[in-house]
């Protein structure tokens, strides 16, 4: 900022309210004639912008236009601003961190709830004892003693221990006495007593009860005292895991999300119909404050917020709010911290990566295979940035499989589709709708490659083989695909044929004839895809034997015809003389493959 304003001083430029784009496209110029790197220049524009951005917070002096609105601001390079260049999390990694998420939110968070109130109990005997509160004396205290002493006996269970031997603060705090009082001799007597018939434990542990498992077994034993907090923050990172990867919103749309911010639209029968996730979406919107807006989730991502609003105290309403367990919560309640309320990117980027370091070090003592991999000989390092990105691929791409064996990414993109930030500027169906794009470039390049356009059958084959030939002269360079993406995304977008592979028919879209919509010119209607009818149908070989499985399968039911109605079993029949037809009328593909 200095930068800028000294540059206007000694130009005698004008108040920041009386600078135009003359000026600023100047100060980009004198940056470029400086000789300082790309990166640099890009972070002094951004300082600049900021002037615009925070504008309504600028009483006396402010910036009246956004510079971003110049046509060089960016430096030409229009292609590399737009383009998502954002890594996104490798599928061996991706399995395992989702997998172990939702395994915590869905399975080990009752458990660690449940401990929470015996932790907050002994945590604050210790906190009262610390701050000059009066602890019971050893004598008034010795029945209390003598209590605790009975239920290790009771449960056969060796009394808490620490680095030396016996925990007395742990000991302490259970009988809510102080320490000095627990060495008196009448208590020292009953404690010795009590460690030569129970022994001593590797650790202070608490009572409540572990009842999830892992391949059978207790996924914890018991929960030490000292290790709650940590759960806590696991517990925290897998939620912001779930609701991030399985909802698309971005790091400052999920940090603000607040108790109660989810509702469930459901039928006049009260069957479920959609979970809404409401929060404020910032960028596109022009206004640093934000829009309220609203996201369509699957039942993971809302028991995620339910389980956020159990870890934050009834009085805290944001529910990515530094945990109450936590150092940095202490520090800020006890006024020894000022900061933002809610966790920054990179305390939730650290709490992801101590949430992966925990994954590897449990299989490794449990000897399970789910671990995370390492990534370039180095433990995998995600950034919130990338959940976002990898949603969309996997949108966009729709693996066979599912990660977690749980989430289907087709429901979720139908989801995303109908109902993500109906408000708001996301941006998100632009970068789905890139990656298909950017798919379906590949296949057909890959479809040329393999001269697998000249064996095409149908309606619209021969159409389909002009139009990929040209197709194949653009995005070929000497017999090899381009290897940049972002060059490979400029000349699919330039040179695209319109053909639309899919499983049972190859669209070669023609507005003019095609029967999925009223002739619109943005690509075809896969859903209503009318196959049989349609004069834009190409067949490939693979469309051909998946009409064969589905012949199959039509032949199957009428083979029940006993079980079907009269009307269903007549329109089987129709639509196998109606297959049987398409296929005997382009046989090619099948032939010459």
């Amino acid at each position: 900022m200095k930068i800028f304003l000294e540059w206007l001083a000694d130009r005698d430029a004008p108040p920041l309210a009386k600078v135009g784009p003359e000026t600023v496209d100047a100060y980009r110029k004198h940056l470029i004639s400086l000789g300082v790197s790309a990166t640099w220049r890009a972070g002094l524009r951004a300082t600049v912008r900021r002037l615009w951005i925070y504008r309504d917070q600028l009483v006396s002096d402010r910036l009246d236009f956004d510079p971003a609105s110049l046509e060089r601001w960016y430096e030409g390079d229009s292609k590399r601003v737009s383009e998502n260049t954002t890594d996104r999390i490798p599928e061996a990694v991706l399995g395992p961190l989702l997998g172990w998420a939702l395994r915590y939110v869905q399975e080990f968070a009752g458990d660690i709830l449940r401990a929470r109130a015996e932790w907050a109990h002994l945590y604050s005997c210790s906190w009262r004892r610390r701050h000059g509160h009066r602890a019971a004396g050893s004598k008034t205290a010795q029945p209390h003693l003598i209590a605790v002493l009975e239920r290790y006996r009771q449960a056969g269970r060796p009394l808490p221990g620490g680095p030396v031997g016996l925990s007395i603060s742990h000991l302490a705090r259970e009988v809510d006495i102080a320490r000095n009082s627990l060495k008196c001799a009448s208590n020292w007597v009953l404690i010795e007593q009590a460690i030569a018939e129970l022994d001593i434990a590797d650790d202070a542990y608490l009572w409540c009860p572990m009842t999830a498992e892992v391949d059978g077994r207790p996924w914890l034993k018991r929960m030490p005292y000292s290790a709650y907090p940590r759960y806590e923050q696991r517990l925290n990172a897998a939620c912001y895991i779930v609701i991030a990867y399985l909802s698309g919103m971005r790091d400052s749309e999920v940090k603000h999300l607040r108790r109660g911010c989810v509702t469930v639209d459901a039928d006049p029968q009260g069957r479920l119909a959609r979970y809404r996730v409401t929060s404020r979406a910032f960028k596109g919107e022009g206004t640093p404050l934000g829009v309220e807006a609203t996201w369509v989730v699957g039942a993971p991502v809302a028991q995620a917020v339910r389980v956020l609003e159990q870890l934050q105290p009834a009085e805290q309403d944001w529910l990515f709010a530094s945990l109450p367990t936590s150092h940095h919560h202490r520090g800020q309640r006890e006024g020894k911290l000022h900061t933002n309320e809610v966790l920054s990117v990179r305390a939730s980027t650290d709490d992801i990566a101590g949430f992966i370091t925990w994954i590897n070090d449990y299989c490794a003592a449990r000897g399970l295979p789910d671990r995370v991999p390492e990534v370039g000989g180095k433990p995998a390092r995600v950034t919130t940035m990338q959940f976002r990105r990898t949603l969309a691929w996997f949108i966009a791409r729709r693996p066979g499989g599912s990660i977690a064996g749980a989430i289907a990414y087709r429901h979720h993109s139908v989801q995303m589709f109908e109902g993500y930030a109906g408000t708001s500027n996301s941006g998100f169906r632009a970068e789905v709708e890139a990656e298909q794009s950017l798919v379906r470039g590949e296949g057909l390049a890959m479809m040329v490659e393999r001269h697998e356009h000249e064996r095409l059958a149908g309606p619209a084959a021969e159409e389909a083989l002009a139009r990929l030939s040209e197709y194949g002269r653009h995005v070929r360079f000497p017999g090899i695909l381009p290897r940049d993406r972002r060059q490979f995304a400029a000349l699919v977008a330039r040179h695209d044929p319109h053909v639309y592979p899919g499983r049972f028919v190859t669209c070669v879209h023609n507005p003019d004839r095609a029967l999925c919509h009223n002739g619109t010119q943005h690509g075809p209607s896969l859903g209503d895809c009318q196959p049989l009818a349609c004069r834009n149908v190409a067949l490939t070989a693979d469309n051909h034997d998946a009409w064969r499985q589905h012949l199959a399968t039509v032949d199957a039911m009428l083979a029940a015809r006993d079980a079907l109605a009269p009307y269903a079993r007549e329109r089987l029949r129709v639509r196998r003389e109606q297959i049987s037809q398409l296929l005997e009328s382009t046989d090619s593909p099948q032939d010459t493959r």
